[in-house]
C-alpha cells in the first residue's frame, strides 16, 4: 500500500451554509471493508442528525476523530486505502477506538502526477451544498514570547496520538487557537500553553482543550484532575457523584435553536391573541374518523383537525401566509402552504414542515403528520424537511399546558399554540353543561400582519373546531 492510494473522505456541507457537524457514531473501524454508497457514520448538524455514505471503494486505513468531535466541514475525517489490496493488518488499540487527534493527512493520489507536477486539485465530492476546496490555506506564524510544551502534555498527546515520539509544537510562538477556542479553554482553566495541538499548522482545537480539562485517570504524566464541572469530549456528562452542577456544551440542534430564537424574539415584533374554544364535536368526530376505514392505520387525533382547521383559515386570510424580505423590503406572499409541526426530541426543538399541506386530503394530511412525527422522534429528520416552512403550529397541551405566547419560526409570520383540552364547566345551549374545551394562542409578526388579518384567521379555526362541518362548507 503506498500513500498515493489513500484517499480521504472530507467533512461534506450535509446542509445549505452550515460549517462544521458533530460525529455522532462511526459504523466502520480500521481494517473494515467499504463500498462505495455505504453508510460510514451519522453526524449531527444544527439542523439534524444524517448518515455520511463513502463515495468510493477501498480498505478504511484510519477514523481521523472519535465519536463526539465537532468537525469543521473540509477537515477529512476517515482514510481508505483504494488500492484494491488486501486489507492493512491493524494494531489491536486501533481497531477497538478511533484516534483522539487527527494523524498528517496524506497527498491526495488525484494532485500528485510526478515528483515535482501537479494537477490541478480535484472537486472533492459531497452530500448537498456544494463542493469544498480540497486545499488548505496556511496561517502565518504569529510572533510572541517563547512557549515550552511540558513533558507532561507531551506524554498525553503521545499516547493520543499512538505513535512512539510526542508530537511537536512550536518553540517560539504564542499558542495558536480561535476566539472561542480561546473563551472555552478560558472558562475550564486551561492554560494553553500546557496544551498541545492537533489541528492543521499546530492550531490547538476544542477537543485539545477538552481532553486537558477531562481527568485523565489512565494517564500518571497528568498530576491534577478536571474541575468536575468540566464537559467531556465526547459526549455531555449526565451525573457527578457530589457534584453541584454539570454543565452540557451548547451544540448542534440546541444551539441553532437558540440563535434562531433570539433572532426572530428580536426582529419580529410579535403580538399573541388568545381564544377559548369548546371542542366537544371536533373531539366526537376524532373518535368516528378512527373507525373510518378510510383511516385505518393512521394516526388520527385532535392536531389533524387542528391542522387542517388552520390550512382552511389561511385559505380564506391567504395574506397572513407571507414573509417579510428585510433586504429588499418586500412583503413575500406565498401561494403555498408548507405547514411545520413543532417536535421537541432529545437534541431538542426542530420544526420540520409538510410540504404543499394545502394541497393534501385529510388522510393525506394524517398520514405526512404520522411521517413527520415518527421521523422527528427517532432523529432522522432531514435538512431539507426543516426548510420553507410558511405557517407552524406547535401543540404544548401535550404537556398539560393550557396556553403560551409562542415564538415565530424565523422567516415565518404566524404560530399558533395549542392548548391542553381538558373538560370544563361551559354554558352550552344556555346550560351549564362539561365540555372538552381548549385554549388557542396566534403569535404574528405585526410588521406585515395587523390585528385584524390575525383576529379574523384565529377566529376561523376557533370557528371549525367548535363546529367541524365548516371544513365542508368552507374548504
Amino acid at each position: 500500500m503506498t500513500e498515493a492510494s489513500v484517499r480521504e473522505f472530507k467533512m461534506p456541507d450535509v446542509g445549505e451554509g452550515l460549517t462544521e457537524a458533530e460525529i455522532l457514531k462511526w459504523y466502520v473501524q480500521p481494517g473494515d471493508t467499504v463500498t462505495d454508497g455505504q453508510v460510514v457514520c451519522e453526524v449531527e448538524t444544527a439542523k439534524a442528525a444524517v448518515e455520511l455514505p463513502i463515495p468510493y471503494d477501498g480498505v478504511v486505513r484510519e477514523l481521523r476523530f472519535p465519536e463526539g468531535t465537532t468537525v469543521d466541514v473540509g477537515t477529512a475525517i476517515i482514510a481508505v486505502d483504494v488500492s484494491g489490496g488486501a486489507p492493512a493488518e491493524v494494531p489491536a488499540e486501533q481497531a477497538q477506538a478511533a484516534p483522539a487527534a487527527p494523524a498528517p493527512a496524506a497527498a491526495p493520489a488525484e494532485t500528485v502526477q510526478a515528483e515535482g507536477e501537479a494537477k490541478p486539485p480535484a472537486r472533492q465530492p459531497v452530500l448537498v451544498g456544494y463542493g469544498v476546496a480540497t486545499t488548505s490555506t496556511k496561517r502565518r506564524p504569529r510572533k510572541g514570547p517563547e512557549v515550552k510544551v511540558p513533558a507532561a502534555a507531551q506524554a498525553v498527546q503521545t499516547e493520543l496520538n499512538g505513535h512512539g515520539a510526542p508530537a511537536a509544537a512550536p518553540a517560539e510562538a504564542r499558542p495558536l487557537a480561535k476566539p472561542p477556542v480561546r473563551k472555552l479553554a478560558k472558562d475550564l482553566g486551561v492554560d494553553l500553553a500546557t496544551v498541545t495541538p492537533s489541528g492543521p499548522d499546530g492550531v490547538i482545537t476544542r477537543e485539545d482543550v477538552h481532553a486537558a480539562a477531562a481527568p485523565q485517570a489512565a494517564e500518571p504524566a497528568v498530576a491534577a484532575p478536571a474541575p468536575v464541572t468540566a464537559p467531556a469530549a465526547a459526549a455531555p456528562v449526565v451525573s457527578h457523584d457530589g457534584a453541584r452542577e454539570t454543565r452540557v456544551p451548547v451544540k448542534g440542534v440546541r444551539k441553532a435553536t437558540a440563535q434562531a430564537m433570539i433572532g426572530s424574539a428580536f426582529t419580529a415584533p410579535h403580538v399573541t391573541e388568545f381564544v377559548t374554544v369548546d371542542v366537544t364535536r371536533t373531539m366526537k368526530l376524532v373518535e368516528e374518523l378512527k373507525q373510518d376505514k378510510e383511516f385505518q392505520g393512521l394516526r388520527v387525533n385532535p392536531l389533524l383537525l387542528i391542522a387542517k382547521a388552520l390550512l382552511v383559515a389561511i385559505k380564506r386570510n391567504p395574506d397572513i401566509n407571507a414573509s417579510w424580505d428585510e433586504a429588499n423590503q418586500e412583503i413575500v406572499l406565498k401561494h403555498y402552504v408548507n405547514l411545520g409541526i413543532a417536535a421537541a426530541t432529545p437534541r431538542g426543538l426542530i420544526v420540520p414542515n409538510i410540504k404543499d399541506a394545502h394541497d393534501k386530503t385529510l388522510p393525506q394530511l394524517a398520514e405526512s403528520l404520522g411521517e413527520l412525527v415518527g421521523t422527528a422522534r427517532e432523529g432522522r429528520t432531514s435538512p431539507a424537511a426543516m426548510q420553507g416552512g410558511t405557517v407552524t403550529i406547535t401543540n404544548v397541551g401535550v404537556f398539560g399546558v393550557d396556553t403560551g405566547t409562542p415564538i415565530l419560526n424565523p422567516g415565518e409570520s404566524a404560530i399558533l399554540a395549542v392548548g391542553a383540552i381538558k373538560l370544563q364547566p361551559w354554558v352550552h345551549k344556555g346550560k351549564v353543561k362539561p365540555r372538552q374545551v381548549t385554549t388557542l394562542a396566534l403569535s404574528f409578526d405585526h410588521r406585515l400582519v395587523d390585528g385584524e388579518l390575525g383576529s379574523k384567521v384565529l377566529a376561523d379555526v376557533a370557528a371549525i373546531l367548535e363546529q367541524p362541518k365548516r371544513l365542508i362548507s368552507w374548504a
